[in-house]
């Protein structure tokens, strides 16, 4: 077993914030009528793609009956729709959707990881939640060979940010700010993009289109070049 297979074990078997495993537990055993023949994962959620990516998106947290429910990254929910599809145009992915952990769905030189790693109640944990999972974030990107970090949202951004600092790196205060399209050149030599979540807040009121995505992956390709 790899030292992320093991990460990633002890990430599933976390319990340290309460109401977090309280709302994920009610939520896997109430569920959702659509959902209702599901056997819902209702634990903490993984990173998942290549362990060799250059790129690692950094997202928020899984979604009650998205990952909650598949035990995946971004699996089962419209904006895991979204975002695989416009990985999948990018060639980061071998399929443009996401439905189950068994579904054959690949990364390629991708990996995604998220500030906090159970569903929070409205899609908001608490700062002292993410200050709890920060060290799971942290171990994670740390046996990533990422070029670019592509940070989805503000929360994503500044728990790159967060998570850079904690390795001794320095940025000016205030910090960067977040912004669709901000690229930060960090002192390593690896560069943090910042991108609109891939919400349906986002995707369905046009705050984020396909083409806008596109773009965003465009850049990070012109960065990271095409050889694995």
């Amino acid at each position: 077993m790899t030292k992320l297979e093991k990460l990633h074990q002890e990430i599933a078997g976390c319990r340290s914030c309460p109401r977090l495993v309280e709302w994920r537990e009610e939520v896997a055993r109430v569920k959702r009528r659509a959902y209702r023949e599901w056997t819902y994962w209702g634990r903490p959620v993984p990173g998942f793609g290549d362990a060799r990516a250059r790129l690692v998106i950094v997202g928020l947290a899984p979604a009650a009956h998205g990952a909650n429910r598949t035990g995946r990254m971004f699996t089962g929910d419209r904006s895991g729709d979204f975002l695989f599809a416009g990985l999948h145009r990018a060639g980061f992915a071998n399929q443009g959707t996401s439905q189950h952990r068994d579904d054959g769905l690949a990364l390629k030189d991708a990996f995604i990881v998220a500030a906090a790693r159970c569903a929070p109640p409205d899609n908001k944990p608490l700062p002292e939640e993410l200050a709890r999972c920060a060290p799971f974030l942290d171990r994670e990107m740390a046996l990533l060979p990422a070029r670019v970090l592509l940070a989805l949202g503000a929360i994503g951004w500044n728990a790159a940010l967060a998570s850079l600092e904690r390795t001794g790196m320095k940025f000016a205060s205030p910090r960067p700010a977040f912004g669709h399209g901000a690229e930060l050149a960090l002192p390593d030599g690896r560069i943090l993009l910042g991108c609109y979540h891939v919400s349906q807040q986002n995707t369905q009121t046009g705050r984020l289109t396909p083409a806008m995505f596109d773009a965003v992956m465009a850049r990070v390709r012109a960065l990271i070049g095409t050889d694995p």
